[in-house]
């Protein structure tokens, strides 16, 4: 595959003229839309090279909510390993809870698909944000655990899933070691049945590195506790904070970096996002809340707007700014530069492989290149 990116003056047809090769194949590859308009510094993915000789072997998993579609279900399969359905919960006392909307059809399209279904357990509360006490009250109980290591079990084995995925989030710093054993415990009593366990790491840098997401994570605790690791490098653009890109090359690589000193890199997975923010300007901390967008919708927004893609170099991200009812507005998303450089991260480190968060829209040019860059295992 090979990245074009496009010029004033370029159609669709010149582009594939230039390349030699079928304007189908342009539009299909990047989910054009008719009358397949483009704009200036958009990424294009051709089919215009030779496949590599020889790919790097990766995992890939994916995120996803029951209720994802079932079309967009069905095109994204053959590019899994595994999947992770988001989310199970638990009560206080170590009681279950199953996702609000039945996963049952969705775990029987992925075994049909040959891939591994994963079971994601969070500590959500009613109100749907992730809640420390609740956490607290876990890893701090052994009658608790033993309750939800039983149920847990149950539920693999009923419903088919391959995997566990340990997915806590805002961890007090007193319970540090206590979820690392949790960790620990839950690999110990699966791994006999065959369960794989992995856990969700906040993405850090440094040891000491303060804040309520990353003093509850251990590296290199984790990375002894579970079979292995993903690391959420994304959100550094996020809802409630100022334009930025959602996972700056610059920053994944320092994640990565300090990440390889804690665990083994071949437990390591790379976090990868599949979606953009809207900003609206100016930005006001506390009163300012991005919009998530897809790819493809942020592509269409600049479109629709006539104004220019740009790359940050740093970042290596696309954004641009565009108006609309009078208000100005920012963009930063992903499209196959960034994609292309977050995947170059994986034989540089030999990580194991990836995880998306989240697989909600189908982003066909994420998958293409993907599959030309790796042989996914």
């Amino acid at each position: 595959m090979e990245i074009y990116v496009v010029k004033k003056g370029d159609t669709v047809d010149s582009i594939a003229q230039r390349y030699g090769i079928p304007v189908s194949s342009v539009i299909f590859d990047n989910q054009l839309v008719y009358p397949y308009p483009l704009a200036i510094g958009q990424a294009l993915l051709l089919s215009a090279g030779e496949p590599f000789a020889s790919a790097w072997p990766a995992y890939v998993n994916g995120y996803a909510y029951p209720y994802i579609r079932q079309n967009v279900l069905d095109e994204t399969l053959p590019y899994l390993t595994t999947l992770s359905v988001f989310s199970y919960g638990f009560t206080t006392q170590g009681d279950l809870i199953p996702p609000a909307a039945d996963d049952s059809l969705m775990v029987r399209s992925t075994l049909a698909a040959g891939v591994g279904p994963v079971l994601t357990l969070t500590p959500l509360g009613p109100d749907g944000n992730f809640n420390n006490n609740l956490i607290t009250s876990l890893v701090n109980n052994e009658e608790a655990i033993s309750n939800l290591l039983s149920q847990l079990l149950t539920a693999l084995q009923e419903k088919g899933f391959q995997g566990l995925d340990i997915d806590f989030e805002y961890i007090l710093p007193q319970d540090r070691v206590p979820f690392a054993d949790f960790v620990s415990e839950a690999r110990a009593f699966l791994s006999p049945y065959g369960y794989h366990v992995s856990v969700a790491l906040a993405p850090k840098t440094s040891d000491t590195q303060a804040g309520l997401l990353y003093a509850g994570k251990d590296y290199r605790l984790l990375g002894e506790a579970a079979d292995s690791v993903l690391l959420m490098t994304y959100e550094w653009g996020y809802t409630y904070g100022p334009p930025m890109a959602v996972a700056p090359i610059n920053k994944v690589r320092e994640v990565v970096e300090y990440a390889v000193t804690r665990i083994p890199p071949d437990k390591i997975d790379l976090g990868i996002p599949n979606y953009g923010y809207d900003w609206t300007l100016p930005f006001v901390r506390g009163r300012s809340r991005a919009r998530t967008i897809s790819n493809l919708e942020a592509v269409q927004l600049a479109i629709d707007a006539d104004v220019p893609i740009s790359f940050d170099e740093t970042a290596m991200s696309p954004y641009f700014r565009y108006e609309r009812d009078g208000q100005l507005h920012e963009v930063w998303f992903e499209d196959v530069r960034s994609y292309r450089e977050k995947f170059s991260l994986l034989p540089e480190y030999s990580l194991r492989g990836m995880g998306y968060w989240q697989i909600m829209q189908f982003f066909r040019p994420n998958w293409l290149l993907l599959q030309d860059m790796f042989l996914i295992q």
